[in-house]
Parts: C-alpha cells; sequence; structure tokens
C-alpha cells in the first residue's frame, strides 16, 4: 500500500481535514517516514479506522483482537525479536494452523519471516490485519516487568549481602554491574523498568527506597500505580546504575542532583530526565520519560474546542504578540505550546525554541536547549535569538522579570511570543506580569490570548457507560451551563446524563485511556485594556471574561463530562479551587 494510496483513502472518509493532510505530506517528505507512521506518531486518526482501510485496499481481512480471551500461550510460537522488528503478533495455533496479525501485511520481508516460522514448526499460515495499537498490546505481554525482574533476582541469590542497606553511604559496585556485559542482572533490572515505562506510556518513573522494600511507580495518564517492588538491598544498586548512564556523581547521596541520558529503547530514541532526592531511607529518584513518539498533538486531539479555538486560532493569525499558556506543573502547557507550534510551521516562518529541555523534535522548528550551568539561559538566550531572524519564539516558561521584559519587548517588535507562566487560571496572567515589573502600558499592545487548562482522564472508550446524574450533580450542572450560548446548552437534555468506565482489558481494568485538557481562553479586548490602564485586580478581569463570554474550564469539563469524554466527578474535583 503506497502513502497516495493512504492519503486519498483519509480524504475520501473526511478522516483529516485538507490542511492537516498537506502538512502531513509536507512533513512525510522531510522526514523521510511513511505518512502512515506519522498518523500514528501524532494520533491523527484512530488506528483502527487505518487498519480498516488498508483492509480495503489490500484485500486481507481486518481482526480486532479480543484481549479478554487472549490465550498468552500463543506467545511462544513466535520470537519477540521478530515480532517487533516487524510489526506482527501472533493470535491463536489451532492444529495445523498459526493465525497472525500484521500493521503491515504488505511487508515482503515480514511475509518471508513468517512464512519461515510456520514452515519451522510444520503448519500454515493465516494473516489478518490488526490496528497498531493492538499490536502494542501484544508486545506489552511479551516482557511483563515483575517476571522479569524475579529471574534478575534470582541470578543474584547469595550476593545480596553485599549490597548492604539503603539509607548508607553509597558502595562501590562491582565492575560488572556499572559497566559490564548487558546481561548483568542490575543493569538488566534497571533496562527492564525503562522498558515496561515505555511499553505502558509512563510518563514519570518513581524509584522510592521504603523501610523494608524498593517501590517501582510509574505514572499513567496522570495517576500514579505502583508496578513492581524490590528487595531492599538492591535500592543502592539500582540507584547507582542509573547515576552512572545520566553522568551523575554515584559517591554524592547527600544533596539532589540532576541528570538526563538518551538511549533507544523499542526502536525510537528516549531521553530520560532523572532527579535525585536524599531520604533518610535513602536517594529517592524521580525519571521523567520523554518520547517524542507519544507526545505532539494536534489542538484538535487536545480538547481545544468550539469558542475557544476560534479565540486561539484569532490569536494566532495576528501579526504579532504574545499567546501565554498557564497552569502548575503537570498540566500540559508544553503539549500545548507544541500544539500551536504545529498550527504556525510553515515553509516561510522561521520559528525558533528556547526550551528546558527541548521535550520532543519537530521537523522545521530552531530548537534550542538553554544551559544556564554555562550562562545560557532563558534570558539569554531570548537575546541571541532576535539575531536569527524569527518570525515565532518560542520560550518554554517566563520564570523571571528579565524574561518576561524580553519577551514582552520581542512581541512589541513584530514576533509572536508563545510561552508559559505559573498561575491559576487565565484571569491571574495580568497581575503575574505586573508582579514581574512589566509596565501596564506595555501589556494591551503585546498580549493576546491567555489560556489556562487542566488535564483530565478520558474515559475509555470500550467500557464507559451513561447513567442519570445525582439531584445534586444535576444542579451543579445546570449552574455551570448557565450563560453559555443557547446552543452549547440545548445540546443537553434533563435529565443530564453522566458517564463512568469501570475498567475492561483495553484500558487495563483502569477506566481511562489518555487524558485530554480542559481550557478557558481569555482575549486582549478593549474593555480589558481600560481595566489594566486604571489599576488591574482579578476580580475585576474575571467580571470582564464573563463580559466576553468567556467559557471558564469547569464549563469546558462539564460539556466534554457530558459528552461522555471525561468523568463529571473529576472535572468538578479538578476546577475545585480554579
Amino acid at each position: 500500500m503506497t502513502d497516495d494510496q493512504l492519503i486519498q483513502s483519509v480524504r475520501d472518509k473526511k478522516l483529516l481535514s485538507e490542511p492537516v493532510l498537506a502538512k502531513l505530506v509536507r512533513e512525510a517528505k522531510l522526514s523521510g517516514k511513511s505518512a502512515e507512521d506519522l498518523i500514528y506518531e501524532q494520533r491523527l486518526v484512530p488506528d483502527d479506522r487505518i487498519a480498516e482501510i488498508k483492509s480495503s485496499i489490500l484485500g486481507i481481512p481486518y481482526q480486532k483482537i479480543n484481549f479478554g480471551g487472549f490465550d498468552e500461550v500463543v506467545l511462544q510460537f513466535m520470537p519477540e525479536g521478530t515480532a517487533r522488528s516487524y510489526q506482527v503478533a501472533p493470535l491463536q495455533k489451532e492444529g495445523n494452523m498459526l493465525v497472525v496479525g500484521m500493521v503491515h501485511p504488505d511487508d515482503s520481508k515480514a511475509q518471508d519471516a513468517l512464512k519461515f516460522i510456520a514452515s519451522r514448526q510444520g503448519v500454515g499460515l493465516g494473516v489478518y490485519i490488526i490496528s497498531f495499537s493492538d499490536w502494542q498490546e501484544v508486545m506489552h505481554r511479551y516482557s511483563p516487568l515483575n517476571a522479569s525482574i524475579e529471574k534478575a533476582i534470582q541470578s543474584l541469590s547469595g550476593r545480596m549481602a553485599q549490597f548492604g542497606t539503603p539509607g548508607r553511604r553509597v558502595i562501590q559496585l562491582d565492575q560488572d554491574l556499572t559497566h559490564g556485559a548487558e546481561d548483568a542482572p542490575i543493569i538488566k533490572i534497571v533496562s527492564d523498568i525503562f522498558k515496561e515505562a515505555l511499553q505502558v506510556g509512563a510518563s514519570d518513573i518513581h524509584i522510592e527506597p521504603q523501610q523494608r522494600y524498593l517501590r517501582i511507580r510509574f505514572r499513567v495518564d496522570g495517576d500514579l500505580r505502583e508496578v513492581a517492588s524490590l528487595p531492599a538491598q538492591l535500592a543502592q544498586p539500582v540507584i547507582s546504575r542509573i547515576k552512572v548512564i545520566s553522568n551523575l556523581k554515584i559517591d554524592e547521596n547527600r544533596i539532589p542532583q540532576d541528570g538526563r541520558f538518551q538511549t533507544v529503547i523499542l526502536d525510537r530514541e528516549v531521553d530520560f530526565r532523572v532527579a535525585t532526592f536524599p531520604t533518610p531511607l535513602g536517594e529517592k529518584m524521580a525519571v521523567r520519560v520523554l518520547d517524542p513518539s507519544t507526545g505532539l498533538r494536534t489542538l484538535e486531539q487536545l480538547g481545544l474546542a468550539g469558542q475557544n479555538d476560534k479565540a486561539v486560532q484569532e490569536g494566532l493569525q495576528k501579526p504579532f504578540g504574545m499567546i501565554l499558556i498557564t497552569g502548575p506543573t503537570g498540566s500540559g502547557k508544553s503539549t500545548t505550546l507544541y500544539a500551536l507550534l504545529q498550527e504556525l510551521n510553515k515553509e516561510n516562518v522561521n520559528i525558533v525554541s528556547l526550551e528546558d529541555p527541548v521535550e520532543y523534535f519537530v521537523s522545521g522548528i530552531n530548537q534550542s536547549q538553554v544551559r544556564p550551568e554555562i550562562g545560557y539561559d532563558f534570558a539569554s538566550g531570548l537575546r541571541q535569538i532576535l539575531r536569527q531572524d524569527p518570525d515565532v519564539i518560542m520560550v518554554g516558561e517566563i520564570r523571571d522579570d528579565e524574561t518576561a521584559a524580553l519577551a514582552v519587548q520581542a512581541a512589541l517588535t513584530g514576533h509572536i511570543v508563545l510561552s508559559t507562566l505559573h498561575t491559576n487560571n487565565a484571569a491571574g496572567v495580568i497581575p503575574r506580569l505586573l508582579d514581574m515589573k512589566i509596565e501596564p502600558f506595555l501589556l494591551p499592545v503585546s498580549l493576546n490570548i491567555m489560556l489556562a487548562q487542566r488535564l483530565v482522564g478520558l474515559l475509555c472508550g470500550e467500557c464507559k457507560k451513561a447513567e442519570e446524574a445525582s439531584p445534586e450533580m444535576q444542579s451543579v450542572i445546570e449552574q455551570s451551563l448557565a450563560g453559555l450560548t443557547p446552543e452549547v446548552i440545548g445540546e443537553f437534555k434533563k435529565p443530564y446524563k453522566v458517564y463512568h468506565a469501570p475498567g475492561c482489558a483495553k484500558c487495563k481494568n483502569r477506566g481511562v485511556s489518555g487524558r485530554m485538557a480542559i481550557y478557558e481562553v481569555l482575549k486582549m479586548t478593549p474593555s480589558l485594556e481600560e481595566i489594566i490602564y486604571s489599576g488591574p485586580t482579578v476580580p475585576k478581569i474575571e467580571k470582564e471574561a464573563k463580559a466576553q463570554n468567556m467559557m471558564e474550564m469547569r464549563q469546558d469539563g462539564v460539556i466534554k463530562a457530558l459528552r461522555g469524554l471525561v468523568s463529571m466527578e473529576e472535572v468538578l474535583r479538578i476546577t475545585s479551587e480554579v
């Protein structure tokens, strides 16, 4: 199947707009990747729809895998390396037939490999097309973390005592454990932890010494959950191993340290940011997983829609000015920044970014990593950026008065400036900038859009169910919808229904599958200008926001909950203090 066939089918089914398709074709030519791979990476179209399209083009039936009845015994009939290399998965073996699923059934090398495997087992071969996400799920079944860790620990039996106990000074490890063979037990344990984190889509790994064991936790879709526990004696060697590959001092455990490393896991180049923190039981370690294949999203995929999307698009069309995104740490601000950059990323636009760190590499954008330890910070970088003839400037975060002043000056001199700020809501942006010594008269002409956001778990589409909301929640919903446009209010009928997902095999019984953002967008208007000149306060700005008919974060979240996208309870909890 060619890229042209896939793109034409996507166009015929109206799964993507023409501008997005044109950008997709351009990126495929620049990156050398196939359009299909880019669709998967950027999650532009549900991969089961792509599988259905391929099925119709190639004339091979599409099979949705039922993981509730999936027998993992079938995995023994195909080596994991073959399954990963050719993106194939064994589905079942009955009698003289091995049935497999293929993401790319037109791959001749994959076909030859499967025929060889089937012939070695003396069976025939049956082929289905499967979706990319179903294939990934089968790959997860190949390497369960706890079994791998248990096997590595067993190989350490008799040597555990030499590792001592957590909380003491770091012991120098044997050479083979820090720099030796790839199958050394400690190295394997660490490798398997990182591999599993990537497979389940974890954003962070927490390695935490406890009184009697070493706890391993992953943050997936915003929630922390324990995935493994190791003997307490392994706390030091595991943390020391990660220190070695992160270029940190292994003999320093009294103060926090920061490091990072890059490696290739599952054929993907992934960055890991490492931070240590001393505790009485030993060093705690937090590792941020920066996987470029999962980070980039479009504004639509993030949940920006309706009047919020219209306001942001208007801001992007202006020739200069700032668009500031606000919210607490972990609210998805950087992901939204990258989505805005993708909207502006055109051949005739020079985009330069300053980031700490560069989380996701975007083709066509000139990205730079600041290094404060050598004097290259956001402020000094901004001065240099202006010599690069930029049209669009992205600053990862406005942290201090100097960076704020330079960002405002850049916006005033004909540049679009995108950045983030730490405030609780959109109304807090202006007071925060004034606290950073920005003159009031500069804000109306330099500031275009103030956007605040939070992340909410996306309900699993397989197991979510609607039910009538409680009387108390009915009242909260009615209050939240009040003041919105008649079109929005008319979309939902009383009694209001909310959705819950009890969990299923697809979502691993978590009830959620991914996250989406809820937003509020405040625009600069003549009325807001007057407020700034006369002495802005948060209540005055909030009153102006109501006059603009700004959709508050809670209102945006309630609408998404009524549409069955997110949990109403989580929306109300997250927005209770906004």
